[in-house]
């Protein structure tokens, strides 16, 4: 139900000019991102801080349909569907303006294992530095996302659809999601989350 009232709301309203990207987001992103992109669910993922050339890339790859994972089917092919790329452009620019929150806490000893990943990768599992793409602090670099502060069970998840194919359209990080074990992956999520 909520995709066909948001893009009926799209539908009303074209192009939107960088000033109304704001307007845009805290109308339809908002149930979902939260106010401003800080997401309290770990269901959505926080938009905030987050690169902007990531942002049109997802948004992007969810109007062709290149993430399959059964959230972007259910809520992002229809509302990036009525996105022109003017608007993924003012979206994405507002949210990657917007300041940064950190996640939260968790047990210190995952939290250090995770920062050894996140710093050093594993390289008797050939897995690379989660910061040798991610940025020193995970604040993302260009098309590689923000990680920092994010929620640790959404980025799990992410994790698990890069193992199981359905979110195919980052090919080093499906290499890497396949050699990462499921211990080590939640050491780094929640590292990640901390910051």
């Amino acid at each position: 139900m909520l995709p066909l009232i948001i893009c009926s709301v799209l539908l009303s309203a074209p192009s939107v000019r960088a000033q109304d990207a704001g307007r845009l987001a805290k109308q339809l992103c908002v149930a979902c991102h939260g106010v401003s992109g800080d997401s309290k669910s770990p269901m959505f993922p926080k938009l905030n801080a987050q690169t902007s050339d990531y942002l049109v890339a997802q948004l992007k790859g969810f109007r062709q349909h290149v993430r399959g994972e059964s959230d972007a089917r259910a809520y992002m092919w229809a509302i990036a569907s009525q996105l022109d790329d003017a608007t993924v452009a003012s979206l994405a620019d507002y949210y990657s303006q917007q300041p940064a929150t950190t996640g939260g806490t968790g047990d210190a000893t995952l939290i250090a294992e995770g920062q050894k990943i996140f710093e050093q990768g594993l390289p008797d599992k050939g897995v690379p530095a989660c910061a040798s793409c991610h940025g020193a602090q995970g604040h993302g670099n260009g098309q590689f996302p923000r990680l920092a502060g994010q929620h640790a069970d959404y980025l799990m998840r992410q994790i698990e659809v890069f193992q199981n194919g359905t979110r195919a359209n980052a090919p080093v990080m499906s290499a890497v999601a396949h050699t990462l074990g499921k211990d080590d992956a939640k050491a780094v999520t929640t590292f990640l989350q901390s910051q």
